[in-house]
This record gives structure tokens, sequence and C-alpha cells, in this order.
């Protein structure tokens, strides 16, 4: 049986990308039907859902008179209720609990998983108001799709554009995938992950980092989630969302992540290293920027950094059930692993030639 997603659209600029997203779940075989509110209509017509999804669109309490209570059975009909654009009005509305339309009412009759991709101006969405609505439906479960940076509708730059159709797609798709995860076995589980490469500041606007997308560490944590696992993911930079349900931990330095997974490592049972940790740092931090007038060159002193997976083995030997690290070289690749292996404390690592192009 197809899982079925009730897709509702509001009434902004970004309304014309819920074609999109729809197409693009009805791709990865989930069924699709459309809400809309009246405001909504203005930015696209409901006959462009009713052809794609091939359901009748309602965007009124009284559009489709019936023996059934419409915004009850909608809402059971639905695994998932995906909210895409919603509005700072929308996100008022669900706050608060009102029902005058037929989008919010089938929202506080809904019992199901609920996806939230905000999309507003700028100043809009950083307002003290909105941002305090997104906490209050963070605390009730609902799960918000951030929206990302870049030129908006208004010809601002900033926060606040929806999020791109295919990672919306992708959130949801992925739900699916975890939920129907079979196996279960990792509920007495508490994993801390860390993901990502460290950035050590140079001065205001320089740093040394190296190339870490935080794939890796991401996937295992959404891996170990979806089996019950609590996970805990210490995240260096990067570009990626966390999985639902991971709690996350944004750090910068190695210093940073150092005292993170310290931090949290009191419960783990298990420690799986897949951060891109710098190995030095400068020596000094500048405080000022470092001018290029009059020098032909520059010497820097670098010092070692914390070494994150020797402090977890000392400290967690007795406890941890499991600690696995990685290694990533361009040369004597075993002949480092094992030393690493043996020289920490791990229980397995992973080696990584990085002179492949699929490395």
């Amino acid at each position: 049986m197809a899982n079925k997603v009730l897709l509702g659209v509001t009434g902004c600029i970004g309304a014309y990308k819920a074609a999109e997203i729809l197409r693009g779940l009805q791709k990865q075989g989930v069924e699709v039907r459309v809400m809309m509110t009246r405001h909504a209509t203005e930015f696209i017509a409901p006959l462009t859902f009713e052809a794609l999804s091939g359901h009748a669109v309602i965007t009124d309490m009284w559009d489709r008179p019936h023996s059934q209570i419409e915004h009850i059975s909608w809402a059971r009909w639905a695994d998932v209720i995906l909210i895409a654009p919603a509005t700072a009005n929308c996100l008022a509305k669900f706050v608060h609990g009102l029902a005058d339309d037929f989008l919010s009412t089938v929202y506080l009759s809904n019992t199901n998983p609920v996806f939230v991709a905000p999309a507003m101006n700028v100043e809009m969405w950083q307002h003290a108001a909105t941002q305090a609505n997104l906490s209050v439906l963070k605390q009730r479960g609902v799960t918000i799709i951030e929206p990302g940076m870049g030129y908006q509708a208004c010809g601002e730059v900033g926060a606040g554009r929806l999020a791109e159709p295919e990672e919306i797609v992708e959130r949801i798709v992925s739900f699916f995938r975890n939920l129907q995860s079979a196996i279960r076995d990792l509920q007495s589980e508490h994993i801390l992950i860390t993901a990502g490469p460290t950035v050590e500041d140079l001065d205001p606007v320089r740093f040394i980092t190296n190339r870490s997308s935080g794939k890796m560490g991401y996937a295992i944590a959404e891996a170990a989630q979806a089996r019950g696992a609590r996970v805990t993911l210490v995240s260096g930079p990067t570009r990626l969302t966390p999985p639902d349900g991971v709690e996350t931990v944004n750090v910068r330095s190695t210093r940073e992540m150092y005292d993170a997974v310290l931090a949290c490592l009191h419960d783990a049972t298990a420690f799986i290293g897949c951060a891109a940790v710098a190995d030095f740092r400068p020596a000094q931090k500048a405080d000022n920027k470092i001018k290029k007038l009059g020098r032909t060159n520059i010497t820097l002193e670098l010092e070692t950094t914390e070494d994150i997976i020797a402090a977890v083995g000392a400290q967690s030997k007795d406890t941890l059930r499991i600690l696995i690290g990685f290694a990533a070289e361009s040369q004597d690749l075993l002949d480092y692993a094992e030393r690493k292996l043996r020289e920490k404390g791990m229980h397995a690592i992973v080696a990584n030639d990085i002179t492949r192009n699929d490395a």
C-alpha cells in the first residue's frame, strides 16, 4: 500500500513550488492529496493540483457537501501532513489552535506526524514572534524543514526561502523509509557520533579546515535512529540537515567538539568518530586580520589539537560497548590504521584511502 501525504499549501509566492513537491513525492510512490488556503489560490490554481494528484482539492470548509466530515476524514486518510509552503500566519494559527479554514481545521483534527516547511521574508522569519511559534511547534512534535538562504521575491537576501523541493521530498521519503524499517534492535543504545570537519581560526577572516562534507556521519546517525537508538550527533560546520529525531550539537573547532563529546559521553553505549578533526591549529590566533602589506612570506606556528578518540577510549573503555574510529590516509593505509586501532583502544577502525577517486 502506498504511503499517503496530505499536502497543505498556504498563500505565498513559493506556492508554485508545491507542484514540484507533489510530483517529487509521486515519483517516490507516495499518494498525495492537496488542500489550499484561499490566499494560496491567488498564486496557483487548484486545477493544477487536481490534474497532478488525480484528487479533488479542497480550499474551503464548504467546498464539497458530503455525508463525511471532510476535515476529519482527510486528516485520518493521511499518514503524514506536510505544509509547504507555510506562512508566518499559518504557524501562528497552529500554535494558538485557530481553526478558521479547512487547512487549520485539519491540523487540529490530525494525530499523525506533521512536517512544516516555512517560507517568508527574512524579517518575518527572524521576528521574535515567528521564532517563538517555531519553538512551540517543535516542542509539540512538529518537524520543521528549515528554510534556505538566498534571494527573495521581495528583493532582499537572507533566510526565509522555502527549502528546495528535492530536500522536502527527501525528508518525507526518509521518514517513511525509517518508519518501515523492520529492524529495531538498537532501542537500548545511546550512540554518540561525530561528523563533518572542524575549523581552526588563524585570524578573524582566515582559518584551517578540510573538505569533509559530513555525509558519512549524518547517514550513520539516520540509520542508527531508524533502528531505535537514541542518537547524539556532534557536528562540525556542514550544509546538511540533521536527521529527524537525532539530537544535534553544532560545534566549530576541535576544542569545541572535544568538550561536547566528553559532555555527552557519560551515558553513551557506543561511539562512532566520523568527524574529520583537524590535527593542528595555529598556536596563536591573531586578534586582527593579518596584512599582506610589506611581506613576501609568512611563517605559521602550529600546535596539535585535542585527540578526541584517545580521550573517549581512555575515559570510557569500561562503559562503551563499541568504539569505532576512521583513518583517512594517503599512504601506508593499513599500517597507520592498525597503529591507530591499537594505540587508541578502539574496537574497530574504518580505513579510507583518500587517493582513490571514490574515497
